[in-house]
């Protein structure tokens, strides 16, 4: 499949880690690269910053408007009717991407996958479903997609994959229920969840990203 356009920041020459981190509905991939510089602490060693843009398609809940999406939406309960055929088409676009980062010289298990809301909901759809080792996944004000075939379609190679989870407790959008719901899921099946919440509605915060930080020194310098 064709790959996805891409905005890219690398913090030093040859890149020898990826971060794959997909944007919310209606943004593109300009949303997070202005956090780089506060995310990467300059010891750790080069990375490459993948932020794609999702493919331009109508979204039900928006009144069928065209926009940058991951796949449709139909209602607010994000959990009725999902999209499959999209969730598992962004899942595909996904795989290109990590495949191309295998042709740049970086393996799987130095890809980190993130995203924020349905960004996040493929980077956890893609990722632990994903056949190699990843160094992470990064889910930021999300919930989890595809819940009902993950325990069938999971890949072993993940069943340990750290996943940093960050959630706004007065989020409107995927409720803060929403999270705890996934996150149980998850645990359910046997991965663990590093689990933080903020005062924040749906959106990012300092604290948030410091936390993150922190969580990326330690899979970079392991």
């Amino acid at each position: 499949m064709s790959l996805l356009p891409c905005v890219e920041r690398e913090t030093g020459a040859n890149p020898s880690h990826s971060v794959i981190w997909l944007h919310g509905l209606g943004a593109d991939g300009n949303d997070f690269a202005p956090i780089v510089p506060e995310l990467v602490a300059r010891d750790w060693p080069a990375l490459r910053f993948v932020f794609p843009h999702a493919p331009v398609q109508p979204v039900t809940v928006n009144g069928g408007m065209p926009m940058r999406a991951w796949y449709d939406i139909v209602g607010f309960d994000l959990m009725s009717r999902q999209d499959e055929a999209g969730m598992r088409a962004s899942i595909a676009a996904v795989e290109a991407l990590i495949a191309r980062e295998h042709e740049r010289g970086v393996p799987s298990e130095r890809i980190v996958l993130a995203g924020f809301s349905q960004g996040g909901a493929i980077a956890l759809a893609a990722g632990l479903r994903h056949a190699q080792k990843l160094a992470g996944i990064v889910a930021l004000s999300t919930y989890l997609p595809l819940g009902h075939a993950l325990a069938a379609e999971r890949s072993a190679a993940n069943a340990g994959v750290p996943i940093f989870w960050g959630h706004g407790t007065m989020d409107p959008v995927v409720i803060l229920q929403r999270g705890l719901d996934s996150r149980a899921a998850l645990e359910a099946l046997g991965y663990a969840v590093d689990w933080h919440t903020y005062p924040m509605p749906h959106s990012v915060c300092a604290e948030e990203i410091a936390d993150l930080r922190d969580w990326f020194g330690a899979r970079l310098r392991s």
